[in-house]
Order: structure tokens, then sequence, then C-alpha cells
């Protein structure tokens, strides 16, 4: 491109750019009404219209959803209004009127349905007009005599007792906040400081829970409707709607003087003139959304989740992942629990058939898990109390739980006890017939949960004494035979001669009295004690906001520093307890790699030594409590350790096995079985040899 071309281009966009700046720009009034020009046009191609189907249709509409205002006779037909959001409507025989809302003014009905209107009024009034008269139409012909209660003012009846707050909204007849009232139990999610009342349900929306009612040409839901609260009382309140003809239906709530329970029946009358008695189920829907109430998220979405029971079965849950689960059989109750507060459903006949979903938030700082629930269950419109449901809205407290499981229905274990994640099997039964007992009874006597932990500790490790002690002492047999063993390793080398080795190492034992496995044993059977208190601690309510030493919450993590930054699977803060406690599992693996008969180098050394690590980067999220007791219980084995170590006199120990070597021993029926195997063996090594050797 030469230097002419070049600057002719330049020549040609500033023209451009100059007309472009040079033009008069519109005036803004102008834009104005072109904009409404092009509205109107818009308006005025979507404009609706009311049909001859719908204007006939009104009047019976109206007599069918709306309330008698005046009783008629043979000469004078009865009057029926029909009030909805923006439209109030009269029908006197085949005549109606009244007026239609519109964007800041009010017209005639009959206006609207020809379509009279005023030149003043802009498209969108006019669009605004039908739409709300069709809306107010059409809810009534689905609704019918329900359609009086899709619109009202919002509001909350509030009834309590000593324990717990519950507001009822008059939108739904639904619990909306539940508040626990003890003053132990504040909201932890923005640390201990918080002075909030923990809300086990909040009124968040999309929160809530409804019935579907079946009549005879359609599913309606109570979630729509606007209630009347009526015999309100400080614990008592009946949410009622009262349909025509003098027909009713509503839910009445009661609270019992220092009970989480609140019992909700469907109260109703004259029902059988509305919904047909054919109809024999209806429809409870339940959708919440869990709130956060503890300051450590990762515990607290893991043990958050929808629990249930079948009867004959164990209570079952859908765990912590997001999943979906279809019940077709009979259930006793539903829950939505959290780590130490849950939310429970028993109805006094069980749901027929359930669906359950739940959807984790992993990144939401305010909620946990998305819970949804559908049921049936057995519902009849000519009874005035076809149903009853007692709701469960408090702490996840075992002897509040297991009391409750057999009182809330006569003679019908609910074991809602086994909500709280305690372990299975013989983990469970050493939490609930040890730890919980020996826990509340000391917390009857002593305020400090620290301190409760350390003698629980205590107690435990002097049960367990006897297997450390018989480990202890034989650690040492095996320690003093070391020497013995070397001799029979040098004598028979070789895998040859394997055989032979293993014959006179078990020899060996035999005489001394001591058995490689019996200080693995000992060490096997404290495993479900560990197992068990690994359970216990995060899931005990009583320990949530207590402090202790530099821990503020027993129930959390005790962070004593927030890092700048997170490391992957440790977080982004320091624990000290857990520090502690890996500290003195160090010292406790470098004792009995001290103490071991072989001993450990290279890569397996380090092995034993990666252990405490990796049980730092794990316990780093738990509860300091569990980090505590480890803590406790490895400090204590220690101590056990050298005590051992300092009572047990090895050189009699050691001539008491010489002493039992040199005695005539009864072979055992597993040392004699051994040696047998061993016998067969070594024969079918010889014949296999004997083969080769004829081969070649």
């Amino acid at each position: 491109m030469d230097k002419n071309t070049l600057i002719g281009i330049v020549l040609i966009f500033g023209v451009i750019f100059g007309f472009s700046a040079l033009r008069p720009k519109k005036d803004k009034a102008q834009d104005a009404v072109q904009t409404e020009s092009v509205q109107t046009e818009t308006a005025t191609i979507s404009l609706d219209s009311i049909t001859p189907a719908e204007m006939a249709q009104a009047a019976d509409i109206i007599r069918a959803a709306g309330t008698l205002s005046a009783a008629g006779d043979s000469a004078t037909p009865a009057v029926y209004t029909l009030e909805t959001a923006g439209v109030a409507l009269t029908a006197k025989g085949g005549e109606v009127t009244g007026t239609v809302d519109a964007i800041g003014v009010t017209l005639d009905y009959n206006d609207v349905v020809a379509g009279a209107f005023a030149d003043s009024l802009t498209q969108l009034q006019k669009q605004e007009a039908i739409k709300n008269l069709r809306s107010a139409i059409d809810n009534a012909a689905r609704y019918q005599s329900f359609a009086r209660f899709l619109n009202g003012t919002e509001s909350t009846v509030t009834i309590h007792n000593d324990v717990l707050s519950l507001d009822i909204n008059n939108h739904g007849a639904f619990i909306n906040r539940a508040t626990l009232l003890d003053p132990r139990y504040r909201s932890m999610a923005t640390g201990p400081g918080d002075t909030t009342q923990v809300e086990i349900i909040s009124p968040i929306p999309g929160d809530y829970y409804a019935f579907e009612l079946t009549t005879a040409s359609q599913r309606i839901s109570t979630r729509n409707f606007y209630f009347t609260a009526t015999e309100v009382t400080d614990s008592s309140a009946t949410m009622l709607l009262q349909l025509e003809n003098g027909s009713q239906w509503g839910l009445r709530y009661t609270l019992t003087p220092g009970s989480y329970v609140v019992k909700m029946d469907i109260v109703q009358k004259d029902m059988d003139r509305i919904i047909p008695p054919s109809v024999t189920t209806a429809r409870f829907e339940w959708a919440q959304r869990m709130v956060r109430n503890e300051s450590g998220r990762t515990f607290e979405q893991q043990n958050s989740d929808i629990a249930y029971k079948e009867p004959g079965s164990k209570p079952g849950d859908l765990g912590s992942a997001a999943k979906t689960r279809t019940l077709d059989q009979d259930i006793q109750w539903i829950g939505f629990k959290n780590q130490f507060f849950s939310t429970i459903i028993v109805p006094s006949n069980g749901f027929e058939t359930a669906w359950l979903n739940q959807i984790p938030y992993n990144d939401s700082p305010d909620y946990l898990k998305d819970m949804a629930a559908r049921t049936t269950f057995s519902y009849s419109s000519t009874l005035e109390t076809p149903a009853t449901f007692n709701i469960f809205i408090g702490p996840n407290l075992y002897p509040l739980l297991r009391d409750l499981s057999k009182e809330m229905i006569a003679d019908t274990d609910l074991e809602l006890q086994r909500i709280l994640p305690l372990g299975w099997g013989i983990f469970r039964w050493i939490n609930t017939l040890i730890i919980i007992p020996v826990f509340t009874f000391l917390s009857n006597f002593i305020s400090s949960y620290g301190l409760i932990i350390l003698l629980l500790t205590i107690f435990i490790k002097l049960i367990l004494f006897p297997l450390t002690y018989k480990s202890y002492i034989s650690q040492a047999k095996m320690r003093l035979l070391a020497p013995e063993i070397k001799e029979i390793n040098e004598k028979y080398p070789g895998n040859d001669q394997a055989m032979a080795r293993q014959q006179k190492t078990m020899a060996l034992y035999s005489r001394a009295g001591a058995s490689p496995m019996s200080g693995c044993l000992p060490m096997l059977l404290q495993m479900p004690i560990l197992i068990a208190m690994f359970k216990f601690f995060p899931s005990c309510i009583e320990l949530r906001g207590e402090s202790f030493l530099w821990a503020k919450n027993l129930a959390a993590p005790d962070v004593v520093l927030n890092l700048p930054f997170t490391i992957p699977m440790y977080g982004s803060h320091v624990s000290l307890f857990c520090l502690l406690m890996t500290a003195t599992n160090i010292i406790y693996t470098r004792i009995n790699m001290a103490n071991s008969p072989t001993q450990q180098t290279g890569a397996m050394k380090w092995m034993m030594y990666l252990m405490p690590v990796f049980f730092l980067v794990f316990f780093n999220q738990y509860a300091a409590a569990l980090s505590y007791y480890y803590f406790l219980s490895l400090l204590i084995t220690i101590g056990q350790t050298y005590l051992c170590r300092r009572f047990v006199n090895e050189k009699k120990l050691r001539e008491h096995m010489l002493a039992q070597a040199a005695k005539p021993r009864k072979k055992s029926g597993f040392m004699a079985r051994l040696e047998e195997a061993q016998r067969k063996q070594q024969a079918a090594m010889r014949e296999q040899q004997k083969k080769k050797g004829n081969r070649r």
C-alpha cells in the first residue's frame, strides 16, 4: 500500500466520524414518543379480550366460589361476592357487576368485558385489566370455594412454651420459624460469640410444607391459601379456612409445657360436601433448606441428611451425598436432620408412600443441603380429625430422643435416637451401654466438660489396663526371646530351610509360653473403644458451645491460628489439640518401636512415623473434644507403659520363661494342628523334589 492510498483511507474515515459528530441529536421527548408508539403498537397486537363463553360462565363461577352476602327467596335471587387480587365481583342471578384494577385505575367490570375503555387509558392498562379479570375467573373456576382464600395479607401467629417458639404463617398455615429458647442452644455459625438462638426452621423463600387435597375434578394445595387464625392461646392456635355451606378445613397446633413436640391435627367439618368420601388418601409435601448452625462446616454437612423409618426395620438415611429414594411401603416417620438439631414428622397412622430427595450446597456459606419429601397418607373427608402429626423440633439429645421414641405412639418404639450416628453393631453398643451412661452420670456432678472427658478417659483406660498389661508382657517376652530367635535364623538360613526354621521358632514360643499374636490381640480388642469414641464426640450435643482451656467450643475445631492460605486436606487453620495429639502419637510410636523385639529400619521405620502425620491432617477439621480425648488416651498409655517397665522385672520374667520351658508341656490343639500341617507340607515338598529328581 503506497503513501497516497493510506492518506485516502484516513481521510474517508475522518469524514465519516466527523459527519456522525456533527449530526443533530434527537430530542429525548421525540425518543419517548417513538418508544411509546412502538410499545402501543406491540400492545395493540397482543391485546386480549373476554370471550362470550367466559362471560356466560362468570355468574355460575362466582356463585360456586364466592361468599353468600345476601340470601335470596322466590322473588329475589341470592347475592354472591368474590374478591381476589385486583378484582371485586358480585353475582345476582345471571347479572354480574364489580370493579377491576389496572395499573393505578379502577375500571367497571362491564366496561372491561365489552372492551369499552376510555381513550385516556394506555394499552398496557387495558391489557392488565383483562389479565386480572381472566385470572380471577380462572382461579375461581379452578379452586371453587377455595378461591376466595388465594389472596390476603401475610401475617404470623406465635405460640410457645418454655423451650420452643413457633411462628405459624397464615399463608399456607405452616411453621415458618422454629426457635429454641434454651440459652445453651445458640447459633455457632459465626463463632462462639454469636448470641442468636438456634432456628431449626427459618423463613426462607421456597421452604414450606403443605397438604394436597383431591376434589371431584382436581388437586389443590393448602400452600396457596390464606388461613384465618382462631382459638389462639400462648401455646395453641387453629389456622382455618371457612368454606361454603358451613364446611371448614384447618390445622390445629398444640404445644405442651417443656416439650419439643408440637401436635398438628387436621381439623375439618362437612368436608364431604366438597371432597368425595371415595377419596381415601391425601398428599403431604415438605421442602426445607438446611441452615448452618455450626462453625465447623465439614462435619455438620456430613451429618445432615434425610432420615426415615419403615416398620420392622432400623431407621435409614440418604447419607451425605445428593440422592433420591422412593419408599413404596409404610413409613413411620421422616426427619430432616443436621449435626445437632432435627425436625422429625411422625404421623399417627404413618405415611403410605414417600419420595425423598436431597442436594448438598458445597459452596454456600449459609446453607448445607436442599431437602424435599413428597408423601401420601390415609385421609377421609367424613372424619372431624382425619390425621394427626407429632412434629419433633429440637436437639439431637440421646436421652431425649430415646424417651420420645416410646411416648409419641403407644406400644411403638420409633427408635428416634438412631438418627445419632453412633456407629453400627458393637461400636453403637459401646456408646449406648457404656460411654453415654457414664458421660451422663458425670455431667450430673461436674460442670466442666473438659474435666468430664479426662475422667471418662481415665475410666476407659482403667477398664482396658489388663489388656494393655498383657500386651506389654507379650512384647517383653518376645524381646527376651530375640537372641534365641536370632540363633535359629542363623542355624537354618535360606528358603530351603524355611520350614525347619519356622518349626523351631514355634517350638521355642511354645516352651517359653509366648506368642507373636498375644501382643496384637489386646490392641485389636481396644480398637472398638477407639472407633466408638470417634463416633461419639462429634455427635455429642452436650459439648456444643462448651469451652475448655483455649478451646471455645469443644464440638468444633479449636482454632488457634487462621492461615492466609488453604492446605489441601488439612484446611486453612491450625488446631492445637490436634497438634498435641500428633506429637504424643509420635512419642508413643517411638516408645513402641524401642520395645519391639524386631527393630524397624529404612522405609518401614518412616512408615511408622508417617501415620501420626496422617492423623494430623485428618483430625484438623474434627471436634476439639475428639483430639483432646485421643491426646489424653495416648498420654495415659505412655504412662502405663513406663509403669509396666518399672514394675515388671524382666530378669525374673526370663527365669520364669526358662522354668516353663523346662517343664513337660502338653501341646495345645492349635499347636498340634499347626505341626501336623507343617509335617504334611514338608512331605509334599519332599515328594515334589523327588519327582523333579526322577525327571532329570
